[in-house]
């Protein structure tokens, strides 16, 4: 019989960033082999022995001064002496990720790093190969057993006490080195597949979000034209669809694992697609649906893949009579009125601008319209937006009450209201992913104009092409410009982990 865990590899030191990443690998590709092979002969019916584990790796740094290398960096850096420490999952998805942590933490410190088996158990359900599914060939008296044989997910790993600013390392205990623990990532990954219908492996670097098909349905056209070599797209290789289905661009061989995808019997809740460039520097773009709590969901699990930039796309009612269907709303500021992150992040945290997201949206604005200075003024807005997770504020009894949405909306300067915008960029500004907001007016409850089916149908496919080509050149320049420049040190907290 094998043995019940797989052997522990003590810390070592090291100076290259790839042989760390090295050891990262062999670690965690033998605990893994470990709890594949006991599990399929569990599943198989026989005698595992007792209990069967194995661990995460670890990286750990240690650093006895103040003193670092000069960086205008908002990360790559710890916060002062003592010992930093974070476990580590799927090297074969993140490894250029960690390769690059590793580099700046050896640059700016000029001390080795320490890489290990470490204490926390890798889940059995996190060591499932894709498409796994085994607990359905097992009798119910089997699979409560699995509880007794291997480690289940434990929640108490998985919290976000450490990108909500409240976790409190106990005495002797080393600071964190990144957001989110292994487990908690692994959480993550587990949950992009069933809300979108895709592997995390497609997920790109820039997303957008939308609140109407609509705007998937013009992606998804683009994504085929572009596949095709119908546009000037050259730097995209694959466009890929709910259920991995993957369309390469014309001239470039399939790659193993493409003839998996199929196309889903019913799309997933919230189905991403995803714009493919080599670097993973593409775009995916993410159907959220309406309301708060889709948009706090998925932007807490793809926070995990540590995206550069994350922008909102979408519809608005626009608040002010200057304001005409169609007109553009550039978010400068918002007003939180969604409740999912009141226990994460209290309404007294300003939601702030960024400068560098802001400007490639506005110049994406005039580039793609053709409008400057007060002629873009005519047809773009920079103000507040209001975000309510209530569809229908507009009913509410506005008589003998002190305080109604139309008298908060107005005395907030807030120019326009939406459902998720302000949970989008909360949650950007809690896991310190850079975030925007682009909405265009579709309605104006305060002035009587309201969705009809005919006038809304004309208004989409008048407007939507344009905007999601908006968003597209935004992302396109923010890209040009350099990620560097877009990860902002306005998003580090007092101690903040050196992992972006």
């Amino acid at each position: 019989m094998s043995s019940h865990q797989p052997a522990f590899v003590a810390p070592s030191r090291f100076d290259d960033p790839q042989r760390a990443l090295d050891q990262v690998r062999a670690i965690y590709d033998a605990g893994i082999a470990h709890l594949r092979e006991a599990l399929q002969r569990f599943v198989a019916g026989e005698d595992v022995g007792a209990h069967v584990r194995a661990c995460y790796p670890f990286v750990r740094v240690h650093t006895d001064t103040v003193a670092r290398a000069d960086s205008r960096l908002s990360y790559g850096f710890v916060a002062g002496p003592g010992t930093y420490e974070t476990s580590l999952t799927r090297p074969e998805l993140f490894g250029s990720y960690y390769l690059d942590q590793f580099r700046l933490l050896l640059r700016n410190h000029g001390v080795s790093l320490e890489i290990g088996t470490g204490t926390q158990p890798i889940p059995v359900h996190f060591s499932f190969a894709e498409g796994d599914h085994v607990e359905g060939s097992m009798s119910p008296e089997r699979r409560q057993r699995m509880r007794d044989v291997f480690d289940l997910p434990d929640l108490g790993a998985m919290d976000d006490g450490i990108a909500n600013g409240t976790h409190e390392p106990r005495r002797g205990e080393p600071h964190p080195l990144a957001l989110f623990t292994a487990p908690r990532v692994d959480y993550s990954l587990h949950r992009l597949r069933h809300y979108t219908g895709t592997m995390p492996e497609h997920f790109q670097n820039f997303v957008l979000f939308t609140n109407y098909q609509f705007y998937i349905d013009e992606f998804v056209r683009l994504g085929h034209e572009a596949m095709a070599g119908a546009s000037k797209a050259q730097d995209y290789v694959a466009f890929v669809e709910p259920g991995n289905v993957v369309t390469r661009r014309a001239g470039l061989p399939a790659q193993p694992g493409d003839e998996l995808g199929a196309a889903p019997p019913r799309l997933p809740q919230m189905p991403a697609y995803h714009l493919v460039r080599p670097d993973n520097a593409g775009i995916t773009m993410v159907n959220i649906g309406v309301g708060p709590s889709n948009a706090k969901t998925i932007t807490d699990h793809i926070a995990v893949l540590r995206p550069h930039a994350w922008i909102m796309l979408g519809h608005c009612a626009g608040l002010r009579n200057t304001q005409q269907l169609g007109d553009y709303v550039l978010a400068h500021g918002y007003v939180r009125e969604d409740h999912v992150l009141d226990e994460e992040l209290p309404l007294w945290v300003p939601i702030p601008p960024l400068a560098e997201v802001q400007v490639a949206l506005e110049s994406a604005v005039a580039e793609v319209t053709r409008l400057e200075g007060y002629e873009l003024k005519r047809l773009m807005r920079t103000g507040t937006v209001a975000t309510t997770d209530n569809r229908n504020w507009e009913l509410l009894p506005s008589r003998n009450v002190q305080t109604t949405p139309e008298r908060r909306f107005s005395q907030s300067r807030a120019i326009a209201l939406d459902m998720e915008s302000a949970t989008i960029a909360a949650n950007g500004f809690r896991f310190r992913v850079p975030y925007g907001t682009l909405l265009c007016v579709s309605d104006k409850p305060l002035h009587g104009e309201i969705k009809l089916p005919g006038m809304a149908n004309t208004f989409y496919r008048e407007r939507v092409d344009q905007h999601l080509r908006i968003g597209i050149r935004a992302i396109e320049r923010l890209r040009d410009q350099g990620v560097d420049r877009l990860h902002s040190r306005k998003l580090r907290g007092f101690a903040e982990v050196a992992f972006q």
